[in-house]
């Protein structure tokens, strides 16, 4: 506190804002204080999570201690995600490139001339397909629901939270059921939604939202003008083993958190590495997947965080919902109790969380661009050879997101480390 007195005499507010001490009534320890104080670095694990630790969460100790302050993007393993858990893939890249890319992810690099290649696009849709019909088995055996291989895999796997708006997807699958219902001889491309994930024991509002999710996969699964054309799934007990079955069989990798609120993720750069697609907002590392894949290989869509940040002081949902007849109707099929004839009730304090709760994940915001950018990729899926091509150059600029990367980048410069050389087996000095 004396030095931060000495740099900024009599800035009193400025002294409480970075106080270890959190004063009061009860004096409280404020632990991410005496972390920043107590480290000789700090670090976000995507661009935009530390562009947001400097700016705002952590601004007067990034002004006070720039150089404690630095950014590690998240990387996830390639010997487990592409080569344990995607043979068929794998096995392909290695005859096109070499196994080097097994330690170094970059060499995938090597792939982007075979974009181009009618044989290698053959067989890397041959090698998707037996991945989605293994899938299609397992589901299956373990949900007794019939999905479709040929249809597009759009999958949304991961923690179940309000932020990561698994709600924002669920909305959309039933607008798209009621264009289907309004316009049966319409073009719509076959797609099967595939959800995972878990809530925490006392989070009410996520159990609701899986609730909702096997409710309404229950209407349409049994709507016999409609299950020809779309189907859902909520496979249950996801974890690392099924995330290895249905991540390699992706289509479309759903990374819809609102802008601002994704410290980074990993799943992301997961479905990535195995040749899905990414429809997704500018949050977390979907910014820097953007910038390795470019514009023209990834689905954007939605407010970015600067627009919600200038958006939520006068932010009404009401007005959406008054405004957007399809928003409308979706949110008076859920309150009605179109999906819980038997339960009556049980979804309105959803409806009321988008309402009379003020939308806090403003979902209802983003709802009509998440349409448009789903219309883009039944586009794109309708052409299998654009589709495979946009998948490669996918799956060939992934290499940044090597978790080999991340470590290397923390060993020289935060830990100041060095790789220690192997022989062998022996260690060599």
């Amino acid at each position: 506190m004396r030095t931060v007195a000495n740099r900024y005499p009599m800035n009193l507010d400025r002294l409480r804002r970075m106080s270890i001490i959190e004063e009061g009534e009860q004096q409280n320890i404020r632990m991410a204080n005496l972390a920043i104080v107590g480290s000789h670095s700090v670090n976000g694990v995507a661009q935009m999570h530390t562009q947001l630790l400097r700016n705002s969460l952590l601004k007067d100790f990034a002004d006070f201690w720039p150089e404690k302050f630095n950014n590690k993007t998240n990387g996830i393993t390639q010997r487990r995600w592409l080569l344990k858990a995607n043979p068929p893939l794998a096995a392909l890249i290695t005859e096109a490139i070499g196994d080097q890319w097994i330690t170094d992810l970059e060499q995938l690099r090597g792939l982007e001339p075979l974009a181009n290649d009618s044989a290698f696009l053959e067989r890397f849709r041959s090698a998707k397909q037996q991945n989605k019909a293994n899938l299609a088995g397992y589901i299956n055996n373990r949900v007794h629901v019939t999905i479709d291989p040929e249809s597009m895999y759009d999958v949304q796997v991961k923690r179940l939270h309000e932020y990561k708006r698994q709600l924002l997807l669920a909305l959309y699958i039933i607008q798209r059921y009621n264009r289907i219902k309004d316009n049966p001889h319409a073009d719509f491309m076959p797609r099967t939604f595939i959800f995972g994930g878990k809530a925490a024991p006392g989070y009410a509002t996520a159990k609701l939202i899986i609730k909702l999710i096997n409710q309404v996969a229950e209407v349409v699964n049994g709507d016999p003008h409609v299950n020809a054309q779309m189907r859902v799934v909520f496979v249950p007990n996801y974890r690392v083993s099924l995330a290895e079955r249905i991540i390699p069989a992706a289509n479309l990798s759903e990374q819809i958190s609102l802008a601002g609120t994704e410290a980074s993720g990993t799943g992301n750069m997961k479905f990535q590495l195995n040749g899905a697609l990414t429809i997704g907002t500018l949050d977390g590392a979907n910014i820097e997947i953007l910038e390795e894949v470019g514009s023209d290989n990834i689905f954007i869509f939605g407010l970015t965080a600067e627009e919600v940040a200038r958006r939520r002081p006068d932010y009404d949902p009401f007005a959406l919902y008054n405004g957007n007849e399809e928003i409308r109707r979706v949110l008076q099929m859920i309150e009605q109790d179109f999906f819980s004839m038997f339960e009556p009730g049980i979804f309105r304090p959803l409806v009321d969380i988008l309402l009379e709760g003020g939308d806090p994940y403003m979902v209802l915001a983003d709802l009509t661009s998440f349409a448009e950018a789903q219309d883009q990729a039944d586009k794109l899926y309708g052409n299998p050879r654009a589709w495979d091509e946009k998948a490669v150059l996918n799956v060939a600029r992934s290499g940044k997101f090597s978790s080999d990367r991340t470590v290397q980048e923390y060993a020289k410069e935060i830990w100041g480390i060095v790789p220690c050389p192997i022989d062998g087996n022996k260690i060599t000095e």
